[in-house]
């Protein structure tokens, strides 16, 4: 039986014809050392078969020889040649002068055929868009797709319904640097992967082209190039190909380095997946981190953002990109809210989109400025850290172009949350603090409040302690020197009380001149002696005219809160012993009483 199953095809003999399918033959010749292998095929139909894509001059001797192992050359009536590359077209003036029937006929495209006829051959044209796209055979019609553009005007494809092979021409061709007439598993497609990227056109030309193929119940694929495909890996590789982006050399500027545009255009292509697929700044940053480190010696990126004509974002690694609010390095002040023109002048070495320089440290660093696109000014700045200094290339101008418009797009975006989050903040400042003592109002002590209760009702976080503190004779501040006065009173004794707190404190504007701090985790012989200390500091304030000569004092009421006491009780103790402090004569600190129908009593010294 001849050999065309998958495991005898891997092992077939490639010096001699092949049977890959049904009285379907490989016929081509293995050149040493030539990663663009050309295949040949042959459909035995006795003197009606047919050969497609001939092959070179470089190949058609082994080729004419492998033929005559499975029929006689002569038998040979249809020569396909799917486009008018010389790897394809290159024999047939050898052909010409072998063939002596007179129905013999070279099958092409109108487009390849304005070409190939330059050979001067004898052998006329059998046009397949003339002939309704199919060829009768004794035992089988072949089917011709039309691929325009893949890679050639007039591109065509070759499908057989009987075997249901799909002489594929460029199309799933590769470039492999060890010859294998069989596609093994799916890492085939990254043999695939260059030669399609650089030899199709555009991703839209060539999927078009496999949308056209996919009409057809393919089982193998025979390209002209690379491997033949079984069938299992066929619609996987279709997949493969519709993700790719083709049109390489449009991004070479004159380099035709393979390698190195296929790098470049990988990244490219990482840079834009990164964009769609991530939204938080710091999984979009860490990823174009990676990226730039495939093809530039990068240790770290951080930028600096414009949050408004004051303050500048910090976005680092370092702080996990959170995004911190401080003063720029002057580098980095000299280049924000430049314009184009002005960033030019300031970049002597004459690169439009980048800066290579050293910082501080002597460590090389590339700056990229990010345009804003509606103020056309410098509105964030890229810190791109090197390990190494770099020279200004076209890959790195490309890398630098391509990722400066994500990098925008991110910074901006991440700018305008963070606006957004400062806003809200604002507002929720706004709703929760006094507006004239900045402490927070009564509504919003009941909340926090009450959540420590909870946590010193679990036995969490020690005991929690209240100073009720009320103003001494203000009512005459206000009628005498005017409520702005009386403000500026208020104003003061908050910012004293702020002056002197802990972080973990919480300060209240109860209303009018009633003030109060809560504080967890301090014993009353503690509070005591920090509220006497707030008392003598309020009573040695000194004002400006015309408050000059009045003094302003405290009274403090002090009180202790039992384990699951109500909020209500608690702080009705402690204003009860406010109201003693008063009538004690005031600018004094009284204690409540241990149960609210008891007298206070002062902690021992």
């Amino acid at each position: 039986m001849t050999p065309y199953t998958l495991d005898e095809l891997e092992r077939a003999d490639t010096d001699h014809a092949i049977e890959i399918a049904d009285r379907i033959w490989w016929v081509g010749h293995r050149l040493k050392n030539d990663v663009f292998q050309c295949h040949v095929y042959l459909i035995e139909q006795g003197d009606q078969s047919v050969l497609l894509d001939p092959g070179s001059v470089l190949t058609f001797r082994q080729t004419l020889r492998k033929v005559e192992e499975v029929v006689p050359f002569s038998h040979i009536r249809y020569f396909v040649c799917h486009h008018q590359d010389p790897d394809i077209t290159g024999a047939l003036p050898l052909i010409d002068q072998l063939i002596d029937r007179e129905d013999a006929v070279l099958v092409t495209h109108w487009r390849a055929q304005m070409l190939i006829k330059h050979y001067g051959i004898r052998l006329p044209f059998w046009l397949v868009d003339a002939n309704e796209w199919k060829l009768a055979l004794p035992d089988r019609r072949l089917q011709f797709v039309f691929t325009p553009y893949a890679h050639f005007p007039g591109a065509i494809c070759t499908f057989d319904p009987v075997s249901g092979v799909l002489f594929s021409s460029d199309i799933f061709g590769g470039l492999t640097p060890e010859f294998s007439l069989v596609a093994k598993d799916e890492h085939y497609f990254e043999s695939m992967r260059p030669f399609h990227e650089h030899y199709m056109p555009s991703r839209d030309i060539l999927d078009y082209a496999l949308s056209a193929i996919e009409r057809y119940p393919v089982r193998m694929i025979a390209p002209q190039h690379g491997s033949i495909i079984p069938e299992h890996l066929v619609q996987p590789m279709i997949d493969k190909l519709k993700t790719l982006d083709c049109g390489l050399y449009l991004i070479a500027r004159g380099d035709t380095d393979i390698q190195r545009l296929l790098r470049i255009n990988q990244a490219l292509r990482d840079i834009t997946n990164t964009m769609l697929v991530h939204r938080d700044f710091r999984d979009i940053a860490s990823s174009l981190l990676a990226i730039t480190q495939r093809v530039l010696p990068v240790l770290s990126l951080e930028f600096y953002a414009r949050l408004d004509h004051r303050s500048v974002l910090n976005l680092s690694a370092a702080a996990r990109h959170g995004g911190l609010e401080l003063e720029p390095p002057a580098a980095v002040a000299r280049i924000l809210d430049l314009d184009q023109q002005q960033w030019n002048e300031l970049n002597a070495s004459g690169e439009g989109g980048f800066m290579l320089s050293r910082d501080g440290n002597d460590i090389p660093v590339l700056v990229l400025p990010l345009f804003s696109p509606d103020k056309r000014t410098v509105h964030a700045v890229a810190i791109v850290t090197l390990s190494e200094m770099v020279s200004a290339s076209d890959e790195l101008r490309q890398i630098v172009e391509q990722i400066s418009v994500p990098l925008q797009v991110a910074v901006e975006r991440e700018v305008i949350h963070r606006k957004l989050d400062l806003e809200r903040q604002r507002v929720y400042e706004q709703s929760i603090r006094d507006p004239l003592t900045g402490l927070f109002t009564r509504a919003h002590m009941r909340e926090v409040v009450q959540r420590l209760c909870d946590i010193q009702d679990r036995g969490a976080g020690g005991p929690l302690t209240v100073m009720m503190m009320d103003l001494d004779h203000f009512k005459p501040i206000n009628d005498t020197c005017g409520h702005q006065q009386g403000d500026i009173v208020l104003r003061r004794i908050a910012e004293e009380i702020m002056h002197v707190i802990r972080a973990s404190d919480i300060p209240v504007r109860l209303g009018g001149d009633e003030f109060a701090v809560f504080s967890l985790g301090d014993e009353l012989a503690k509070i005591a002696g920090f509220a006497e200390r707030l008392r003598v500091r309020i009573a040695e304030l000194r004002f400006d005219a015309p408050l000059v000569g009045r003094s302003v004092t405290l009274s403090i009421g002090v009180g202790v809160r039992h384990v699951r006491e109500a909020l209500s009780d608690f702080i009705q103790r402690a204003d009860t012993a406010l109201y003693d402090a008063k009538n004690a004569g005031r600018d004094r600190v009284c204690f409540a009483a241990e149960r609210a129908d008891s007298p206070p009593h002062p902690p021992a010294d």
